[in-house]
Parts: structure tokens; sequence; C-alpha cells
């Protein structure tokens, strides 16, 4: 019995997605919940799963092919077809999906393995896969552009390639008397593109402005050095900044409604919740999964959801419902080591705070000079909804909460 195997259904904000890779190729046994092909959109990229044993027996999009939800992607064979080519294995040998002694043959790869072949212009059926079943590592990869150190050798096709013969590679060197001068073209991927225009369209639609503020970060360091260790004892994870900011913000937000609320059309619409988004750095770009309903998570609730979010951020495992949505953003580049910068809005939010870097800088207290942790925040709102009182207000109350972490603790 045939199935087809379509696009999943996509949220009304994403139109269209693109196939990023099949997994399988048609002839290949799968079996139930297997990954077949995985779909990228503007958010997050999709994995379409088989939906029953069976053998894969065509594929209807090819990689790169721009598709919309429910578009068909492959056909598959359930049941008798699969039993049949499992049986075509020699009875005292179990099937082996280990790749074969010679040639290359481009295992099922991680969406940061594929990423790293596209930079370098390396296509899957060029690396021998040294992983389980055929699976192609990063270090496959460094291998190949290397010169093809890997543990099996590259068909002729690939070692052309790698060592600049194929005229057609983009990332073939540029030879000169000064040297070797290399340039690579690889295209944009659609969370980069979709970055760039909402970052863009934020700059060219909202009437964006940001206010300062410095905050003194002794006093929750010494909190954090003081409970840290019981603190994961307790709660299994650890306590950092982050989760005092979110509580900080979330009662920040509760003090100043216009800076929770979001504009659509000509309304403002002002949320009674605090769904704040988080931003995340990932192999693929920058990514906000949203933390709900702030105000009823504890300092664990909210370590342990944000550590949940890196982990599959940095997998690729991230779902649409976990990037959808938020009444604001808060976004550290502190821990890249930036000290001071200008947040740009998330459209349809009406406001952004930016974490820094902690530095150690000579501050004025009770009529002397002392060195203190200090920390620029930073708050990018818009105009239309937020006027200049209210913004600085807010960052005053992120200031006053954080450095009396008490309050947050008291709900004071």
């Amino acid at each position: 019995m045939s199935t087809e195997i379509k696009v999943p259904v996509l949220p009304e904000s994403v139109a269209d997605a693109t196939i990023l890779a099949w997994q399988k190729k048609p002839g290949d046994a799968v079996k139930r919940d297997e990954v077949l092909v995985e779909v990228e959109t503007d958010k997050v990229v999709l994995e379409v799963p088989a939906p029953s044993d069976g053998v894969l027996t065509s594929i209807v999009a090819d990689e790169g092919a721009t598709v919309v939800a429910q578009e068909l992607l492959g056909i598959m064979e359930i049941g008798a077809v699969a039993e049949a080519t499992t049986a075509a294995a020699p009875a005292n040998e179990a099937p082996s999906s280990a790749p074969p002694a010679s040639g290359v043959v481009g295992g099922p790869t991680s969406p940061s393995v594929r990423q790293m072949m596209s930079e370098h212009g390396v296509d899957r059926d060029q690396v021998a896969g040294t992983g389980k079943g055929g699976r192609i590592s990063k270090g496959d990869v460094q291998a190949h552009v290397a010169g093809g150190t890997s543990a099996q050798t590259p068909a002729p096709e690939a070692a052309a390639v790698s060592s600049g013969i194929a005229a057609s590679s983009a990332a073939a060197p540029v030879r000169s008397e000064m040297g070797e001068r290399e340039e690579r073209r690889v295209p944009m991927s659609r969370l980069r593109a979709r970055i760039a225009e909402r970052l863009l369209h934020a700059t060219q639609t909202t009437a964006m402005l940001t206010t300062f503020n410095e905050v003194d970060m002794e006093p929750i360091k010494a909190l954090r050095a003081q409970y840290k260790d019981q603190f994961e004892k307790t709660h299994g994870v650890r306590l950092g900044f982050m989760s005092i900011f979110v509580k900080a913000a979330t009662e920040a937000l509760k003090r100043y409604p216009d800076i929770n609320a979001s504009l659509d059309g000509d309304d403002v619409v002002y949320h009674g919740f605090c769904d704040i988004g988080i931003a995340v750095s990932s192999e693929r770009g920058l990514v906000v999964p949203v933390l709900r309903d702030t105000e009823l998570l504890s300092l664990a609730d909210i370590e342990t959801q944000i550590g949940e979010y890196a982990g599959r951020a940095k997998d690729g495992k991230l779902g649409m419902d976990d990037l959808t949505g938020g009444t604001f953003t808060i976004t550290n580049g502190g821990v890249f080591g930036s000290l001071m910068s200008t947040p740009i809005l998330n459209p349809p939010q009406s406001a952004i705070l930016g974490m820094h870097t902690i530095q150690e800088r000579p501050v004025a207290r009770n009529g002397e000079v002392v060195i203190k942790p200090m920390m620029y925040i930073a708050l990018s709102y818009d105009h239309r909804i937020v006027d200049g009182q209210g913004a600085v207000g807010f960052l005053k109350t992120i200031k006053e909460l954080v450095e009396e972490p008490a309050k947050i603790l008291l709900d004071i």
C-alpha cells in the first residue's frame, strides 16, 4: 500500500519552506518515526518522519526546492515491501547500515554538519561518513576539506573538488604571487534571511528609540555565590543571572503595561500575561524561544526552561510553538563580551531589553570612588506605543530590583 509524504502544516506566519535534506533515498527501508526529510522554515527545521515501516519509493521534491504546507514530498510503500527488502539479506548475516568498503557514501547529517558542508562548498556525497550507519560528523567534513584524510578514500570527483580542480567549485582558491587567497560563496539560510528581513522591517517601520542605565551587579553576585550550591542541589539547575533579570522584567512589565503591549494594525493590544522571549544563539543563527507566563514561574523553573531551550537550539530541535508569540524579549550580548549595544525590536512587540557584559569600573558611592562590577542595560522601544517617561521608569525598575534581589523574592 502506498502513502504520500507531505509537508507538515505550517503556522499562519510561515508562507513556505525549503527542502533542507533527504535522510533517505528511493529504495531505502525505513522504520516508523524515522526521519525521512528535513524541511527548513524561516524559524525552525521541521523533521518529517515515516508514518510506518516501509520503503521510500520516490522523491517528488528535491533538496533546495521551495514547498508549501501539505505539498507532496515523496511516496512510501507500506508493509510488505519493507519485509521483502529485509529478507533479501543473507540468512547468516544481519542487514547492515554501514557504508560499503569503497567509494563515498553520504550518510545522515545533522543541521550543524550540513551548515559546515555548505560553508565549505562540499556536497554530501563527497564525504565519507565514519559515524554509526555512515553518519557524517564535523570531523569527517574537516578531514575532507583538509585533504581527504577521512577513514575512506574520496572518489575521484570529490578529490578533484577538494583540490580545487573542479572549476565549478565556489570555494576554489584563487592563487596569486602573494600566496593563496581564498573566497567562497555560500547561500544565505532561510533563517538568516528572515532575521535580516525582520530587523530591516523593524528599523524602517517603527519609531525606535533606546535608553540606557547601568546596574551594580555586586548584590546579585554575592547572592549567587552564597546560594548557588544549595540552589543546584535542591533544584538540579544552576542559578544564573538571566532568571533574576527575567523575574525583574516580569515585575517591571506589570508596572508598565505599555511595554508589554503590541501593535496590531491601528490597535494597541495590552497583554494580561508575560511571555518573555530569550534570544539564544545557535549555529543556524539567532532564535528566540518564549518562556510562557513568567509571572507564574519560579527562578528554578526559569533556569530549567532556559537550559532546555539552549540544548534544543544547539541540536536544531526547537519547534514552531517554542518560537511563536511573546510579549517582550531579552537579549544578552554580554555572553559574547559586548559592553553596550542598541538591540533592535522584535515586532510586533513594543520593547526589548539588552543585557551586556559585567565589567569592574570605578563608581561613586557615598562620596567615595569604589570599584564595582557594573553592567550596562539598554531598552529599545517603539515610541508609537511607549513614551520616554515609561521607558526610563521601566529600566529604572529593572535596576532597582536587580540591585536589591530581596525585593524580587519578597514581591515588593
